[in-house]
């Protein structure tokens, strides 16, 4: 781990700097090491920080730091990634949001930038026929190479997950605990798997319980992570509501499916469709077209076969890897490139310069890039 990731942990252990604040002060300071190193005076200067935030972070920045040194330790010796907003790894989807976590611990081998993710979420006791239907749908979404995420709670939650392992997709527990800590204890072995085939990630330290408070909070990644939560029963007043609202305020895509209008585990799913809070959901194909799958399928098929199969002793691994984006993109902002293709940005420039000379791409207005067909 790098000095500055000493210093980015920091940030989250002081008084009275939250989440939207931590970034506005990366961003005027230049780095997180800088915004510790910045004087009483010019913190003051960055809009919402007032001398009680600024005596803080001089006031607790060294205690903030030893304790970011420890939990530096834990994270090593328990394989635990941190992952900073900054960080090319985390997840892309939620950090465009403004209260998005700053930093997140997880554990786990799969990518959270992935092309497809869902979340599912429901009630915590669900009838046969929600279970049912929670297999179905991901069984169903097999074939388009989906990541689903959820809440690692008891019913649909671990319903998602475990139909997930079963069909080979790979699904991310959201945890409202440290990373030292799978609640309920029950499902620790199907965390083992997802550590496999997936993993398990929260916004809380080690040690951290999962106290009442936190699932609320827990919540808005699981619907930030994703473009698109599927609701699959829920009761009328529940925390899967919330889930279902928060995604709505984020403008992402909210499915429900329909229910039993005499199952009180149907009368939230029922009634965000009748509020028009969610779009029906009676079949995979419902979400397909949604979220244009099969349009975008049928325009990566169209670009894959108008392009010569491409021979790795060519190219570099990171040209390659830029050739894979573009392929399914056909072209690309260069930002986005470079989380897309995972290509560090001070190489970025240099690989883009060499596909150009071997004609495989070319520049365009805006810092853009598109394959040369």
């Amino acid at each position: 781990m790098s000095q500055e990731a000493q210093f980015e942990v920091a940030l989250s252990f002081l008084p009275y700097v939250g989440d939207q604040l931590t970034k506005v002060l990366v961003s005027y300071c230049g780095s997180a090491k800088a915004v510790f190193d910045t004087p009483v005076a010019k913190l003051m200067k960055v809009p919402g920080v007032g001398e009680r935030v600024a005596k803080s972070i001089r006031d607790n920045g060294r205690h903030a730091l030893l304790e970011a040194d420890e939990v530096l330790k834990k994270a090593a010796d328990r394989s635990v990634q941190l992952l900073f907003y900054t960080s090319p790894h985390y997840p892309n989807r939620l950090k465009q949001l403004p209260d998005a976590p700053p930093l997140l611990y997880f554990r786990g081998n799969t990518d959270l930038n992935h092309r497809r993710i869902i979340s599912i979420v429901g009630t915590r006791k669900p009838t046969s026929y929600g279970q049912s239907v929670t297999e179905r749908i991901v069984e169903e979404l097999k074939p388009y190479n989906v990541t689903i995420v959820s809440g690692l709670a008891y019913g649909i939650d671990i319903a998602a997950h475990r139909a997930a392992l079963q069909a080979g997709l790979p699904t991310i527990g959201v945890m409202a605990s440290g990373p030292d800590t799978i609640y309920p204890g029950v499902h620790k072995k199907y965390a083992e798997k997802m550590l496999e085939q997936g993993g398990v990630i929260t916004e809380n330290t080690f040690g951290t319980k999962p106290d009442a408070p936190r699932f609320p909070a827990r919540n808005r990644i699981i619907a930030g992570m994703s473009d698109c939560t599927i609701v699959i029963e829920a009761a009328f007043k529940s925390g899967t509501l919330i889930t279902a609202d928060i995604a709505h305020s984020y403008d992402k895509e909210v499915m429900a499916v329909p229910g039993n209008i005499n199952s009180p585990m149907s009368e939230g799913t029922n009634w965000l469709i009748k509020s028009h809070k969610a779009a029906v959901l009676t079949s995979t194909q419902d979400l397909i077209e949604l979220l244009n799958w099969d349009v975008e399928d049928k325009l990566a098929s169209k670009r894959a076969a108008a392009i010569p199969t491409l021979d790795p002793a060519d190219f570099t691994p990171e040209e390659m890897q830029v050739l894979q984006v573009l392929i399914q993109s056909g072209e690309e902002q260069m930002d986005n490139l470079g989380w897309k293709s995972q290509v560090p940005v001070n190489q970025l420039a240099s690989v883009l310069l060499s596909l150009e000379f071997k004609g495989m791409v070319k520049a365009m207005p805006g810092k853009r890039f598109a394959l040369i067909r």
